[in-house]
């Protein structure tokens, strides 16, 4: 069993969920809920597992807020 970071937003044009795993390409995916974006990215994820090539890039490593005035 594998834990995956998705970052997730909500499109303010088509009020769809979109979500990505930082890092991991081609892993990412939309949903009308959230629970219909989870189960979106997991089949993905778990598709993309299945090349033997799999290379991640970078590893999330968190976020930050950033104050701007």
């Amino acid at each position: 069993m594998r834990t995956f970071t998705a970052i997730i937003e909500q499109d303010s044009d088509t009020n769809l969920y979109v979500g990505y795993v930082p890092g991991f390409a081609g892993a990412h995916s939309q949903g009308e809920t959230l629970d219909e974006l989870h189960e979106n990215l997991r089949e993905v994820i778990e598709m993309l597992l299945e090349d033997e090539e799999l290379a991640f890039k970078t590893e999330f490593v968190g976020i930050q807020q950033i104050v701007v005035q």
